[in-house]
């Protein structure tokens, strides 16, 4: 191949998008890979609703984040899709990494009822067991103080019983409370 035909070689459904050194997907198949589960695919557990948060073009690369409230404390969900995974088949701990981030960001003013914007002071995850492709990750955490400047949170997620990651945070909120970081409107529909 030359270089203007590397990575996008004709198919009979289409070109091939490069997704990787060892993977070309047809085109057709790379970009529904963006869009939520098939409708076929696995059930997303009940009582988990899509989250609505501010607009995240990050997060809209990853998502949908799902979430649901458990006696007041929040609780934070993931199907690992293809796009989420390592060559080995399982969740990319990038993918961990930022899922730490998410669930202390929107955790920390669902629970801590800080109603502000954040910025990531640090994060730490502790990778304890493999999140294979197609498993359902729940993520629960906990705010551990809410001090003037920062609020300090935990976290684990979990595959059923089995506990895949352990993380911590220290968070910063940079805004005045506002009410688009309000935790319930995370909920509305």
């Amino acid at each position: 191949d030359g270089p203007a035909q590397r990575g996008h070689r004709a198919h009979a459904a289409g070109p091939l998008m490069k997704t990787s050194d060892s993977q070309d997907l047809p085109a057709s198949t790379a970009s529904a890979s963006a869009d939520a589960p098939a409708p076929d695919g696995p059930a997303v557990p009940e009582g988990f609703i899509v989250m609505r948060m501010p607009a995240n073009p990050f997060i809209d690369g990853i998502g949908p984040l799902y979430g649901r409230l458990e006696d007041d404390h929040f609780v934070m969900g993931i199907r690992v899709e293809q796009r989420h995974c390592n060559p080995g088949g399982t969740c990319h701990g990038g993918m961990v990494m930022t899922l730490s981030d998410m669930l202390l960001l929107m955790g920390s003013n669902i629970e801590g009822r800080v109603n502000r914007y954040f910025t990531t002071v640090n994060v730490t995850c502790d990778f304890i067991a493999p999140a294979p492709m197609g498993s359902w990750i729940e993520g629960r955490m906990q705010v551990l103080r809410v001090a003037r400047s920062l609020v300090f949170a935990q976290g684990l997620f979990t595959i059923g019983d089995t506990v895949v990651a352990r993380c911590s945070g220290i968070l910063k909120p940079v805004s005045e409370p506002d009410p688009r970081y309000d935790g319930r409107r995370y909920f509305e529909g």
